[in-house]
């Protein structure tokens, strides 16, 4: 592995060809935050993507392309002199000295638990109204509603149990059949958010990750499904022209490998 010297420099050598696109590339001249922001949302996903695969060599390479777009608004703000990098670094730096005081100060933790709890606590003393405050609005839905939960559960809103939590879902997916039965397509979709909900908070007390869990799924499906494809392929047939059953056996077929 590098040593810290190395990755130093390393960190110097991606601020200089920065500073040299900025200077000398037309694409890279005329890119401003706002026009960087949703390629950065891409980059973060693809990071996302190569966690979920396990796949280290790509997490390297993203990590890159992540770090690529944060020396970039750094540079974008040393130019309308806002801030450079210095200022990211240490900034962030202030932030974890702050918020570990059972690192950098007196203060004394048993387990995780109470340095979340203490976390959230430094944040209200910090000037924030609420500790719901740090979820961006703009996050999917699914990742909200975890982090919410995060949230409060940092500052004892909480159940105590799993089995708590699970009696809390039977409960909303009894009201959400009732709404099924009755017909009532808002009533129906709001009371499916609260199963969704419920779901997600019974996976934080499990220790999974909603979104994670959901993408593994989601990727499982993909590969079942283009499996499927290849197959009906094979014997010349669209999957409109294949009964259930044929697709079945291929199915399964798939959950195999």
């Amino acid at each position: 592995m590098s040593t810290r010297k190395q990755q130093l420099e390393g960190f110097e050598r991606l601020l200089t060809i920065m500073d040299e696109l900025r200077e000398q590339c037309p694409w890279d001249k005329k890119q401003t935050m706002q026009s960087l922001r949703h390629l950065t949302i891409e980059e973060t996903y693809e990071l996302g993507d190569a966690i979920l695969e396990n796949n280290l060599e790509e997490v390297k390479k993203e990590l890159g392309d992540v770090l690529l777009h944060i020396v970039f608004y750094a540079k974008i703000g040393s130019e309308t002199g806002d801030f450079d990098m210095a200022d990211v670094c240490n900034d962030i730096c202030e932030k974890l000295i702050n918020r570990h005081p059972h690192i950098y100060g007196d203060v004394e933790v048993e387990d995780e638990e109470e340095v979340i709890r203490n976390w959230e606590n430094i944040k209200l003393k910090e000037g924030k109204k609420s500790v719901l405050e740090g979820v961006p609005n703009g996050l999917p839905a699914l990742v909200k509603a975890n982090r919410v939960q995060d949230k409060v559960s940092g500052v004892g809103f909480d159940w105590e149990e799993p089995e708590q939590v699970f009696e809390k879902l039977q409960e909303e997916l009894k009201e959400f059949k009732d709404e099924v039965k009755a017909g009532d397509v808002d009533k129906m979709e709001s009371e499916f958010g609260d199963v969704m909900f419920s779901m997600v908070n019974y996976a934080r007390f499990l220790d999974i990750d909603p979104e994670n869990a959901l993408e593994r799924t989601n990727k499982k499906f993909i590969k079942r499904f283009q499996y499927l494809e290849g197959k009906a392929k094979e014997l010349g047939k669209t999957l409109k022209e294949m009964t259930l059953a044929e697709m079945d056996i291929f199915w399964e077929e798939a959950k195999k490998l």
